[in-house]
């Protein structure tokens, strides 16, 4: 978790996963990221988990992520 001003930024690296893919979900100021690449025959083939804590000065209902060109995940959150 990096702090920038009155922000904080969490990124992640998700290239290697389609959009659909990608869930993004926050509960007692973690923020916890799951993707799964499923084959054609229905096995997951690929996947990813990153879960971090947010400082306590987060404010839990700014958390907001975009998904760049680039597939990095930026999750920024609002300091109180």
């Amino acid at each position: 978790v990096r702090a920038q001003g009155d922000t904080y930024q969490v990124v992640a690296d998700v290239s290697q996963f389609e959009p659909p893919d990608i869930v993004v979900t926050t509960s007692n100021c973690h923020v916890t990221i799951q993707a799964e690449k499923v084959a054609e025959d229905g096995t997951i083939c690929d996947t990813f988990t990153h879960k971090c804590q947010l400082p306590e000065d987060t404010d839990p209902l700014s958390v907001s992520c975009a998904l760049t060109e680039a597939g990095m995940l930026v999750i920024t959150a609002q300091r109180r």
